[in-house]
């Protein structure tokens, strides 16, 4: 069975194929700019890499051009478009419905109910997704939400301090995302320590999540009822009180709206740095003298501390805490921000270790350490694409 994973944006679709016979993956790709006259497609298969500008006016178009590479005589993998079994989706978040799903006009209506809430993944995962199942009916279409892996949260870790119908009509309560790779992490760290273990898993890249993990499952994320709450992420705020907003609106003028925007994409590392919404740019200015980018390393290391520390309470300790995502997997510097001074907690991190380790997997702490430190490259490409292939075989 093979098996196509998509992570759609408003103007890009990236795509990884595997052949879940064994889970290898055949190909990657993406197409950039869609909607301009002129967009990049590029696919990787056997280490080569192909290249081509084509008109990609919508994602379905993107799709076709997509099977197009991977079904090319010369340099595909497929012999025909008919080898991929279904296409799955790395959703975010709907109304009432989680998990492993059918793509459906019900479920699509459900996901547009949240549009609000996540208006920059569900409104353009609803265009294109819906685009889809009209241009490709005989593919089968599963959206794997993020928020699945979360179900398993406690009721005392998921609820705010709202009406109780407020939660149960409206879904303001907490759910939790990065549901892929959290799961990822959970279900490696169980092949590499033979068992569960108490797990704080820490997601740090372009969006941030920090995730408690016991017995395989969910306990608790920073993330909330959005993917706006928790670490501050490149782009945007993080926890933030309420009452500020009103007062912000007031100040700059702004609508509700309006604010809602800027605290989605003008805020976070880049707002408080100045800098850029990349935190290797931030390091590097932070290493030369720049107060900002220094400020603003330092409130996400606190962040970062102040979530691993409430989880290391909610677990009653911590086996091992995990670095994962592109800051967590190649910045050490961020890593041994993190974890400085814990060895009174037994977090002791070596040091050496931890600067010699980019982008792979290893462990990083000291032999004293009585939780262990890993960095585990994520994949959350492969969490989907084993539960696209579940959810067909049910069908079957």
């Amino acid at each position: 069975m093979k098996i196509l994973v998509a992570n759609l944006g408003s103007t890009s679709f990236k795509y990884k194929l595997f052949d879940m016979a064994d889970e290898s993956l055949l190909a990657q790709g993406r197409v950039e700019r869609i909607g301009e006259s002129v967009s990049p497609c590029s696919v990787t298969i056997g280490g080569s890499t192909v290249k081509v500008e084509r008109p990609i006016p919508d994602h379905a178009v993107a799709v076709r051009q997509c099977l197009a590479q991977l079904t090319d005589p010369q340099t595909g993998c497929l012999k025909s478009a008919d080898e991929v079994s279904g296409i799955g989706f790395k959703a975010v978040m709907a109304n009432n419905y989680t998990g492993v799903q059918w793509v459906t006009p019900e479920l699509l209506d459900a996901m547009e109910e949240l549009n609000a809430v996540m208006p920059a993944h569900n409104p353009p995962y609803v265009r294109a997704m819906r685009l889809l199942k009209s241009q490709f009916p005989e593919m089968p279409l599963v959206a794997a939400f993020e928020t699945g892996f979360h179900q398993t949260i406690p009721e005392h870790n998921r609820y705010y301090g709202v009406p109780l119908e407020w939660a149960e009509q409206y879904s303001a309560r907490r759910f939790g995302f990065h549901g892929a790779s959290h799961r990822y992490i959970a279900t490696r760290c169980r092949e590499i320590f033979g068992k569960d273990l108490r797990i704080i898993s820490c997601h740090l890249g372009g969006s941030c999540s920090i995730c408690a993990i016991a017995d395989g499952k969910s306990r608790g994320s920073s993330m909330g009822a959005s993917a706006q709450t928790g670490l501050m992420n490149n782009n945007r705020i993080g926890d933030f009180d309420p009452f500020m907003t009103s007062h912000l609106m007031k100040k700059l003028g702004k609508s509700f709206d309006e604010m809602l925007e800027l605290f989605s994409s003008k805020c976070g590392l880049l707002g408080l740095s100045g800098v850029s919404a990349d935190c290797r740019d931030i390091m590097e200015q932070a290493e030369a003298g720049n107060k900002r980018a220094r400020l603003a390393i330092d409130v996400f290391v606190g962040d970062i501390r102040r979530y691993i520390g409430a989880f290391l309470v909610e677990l009653g300790g911590a086996d091992v805490i995990v670095f994962t995502g592109g800051i967590g997997e190649c910045q050490s510097g961020i890593r041994s921000k993190a974890l400085a001074n814990l060895s009174e907690l037994g977090i002791v991190l070596d040091e050496a270790k931890n600067k010699d380790v980019f982008a792979q997997e290893a462990a990083i702490h000291a032999p004293e350490s009585r939780t262990q430190i890993w960095v585990v490259p994520t994949n959350e490409e492969i969490i989907v694409a084993r539960q696209t292939k579940a959810k067909i075989q049910e069908k079957a």
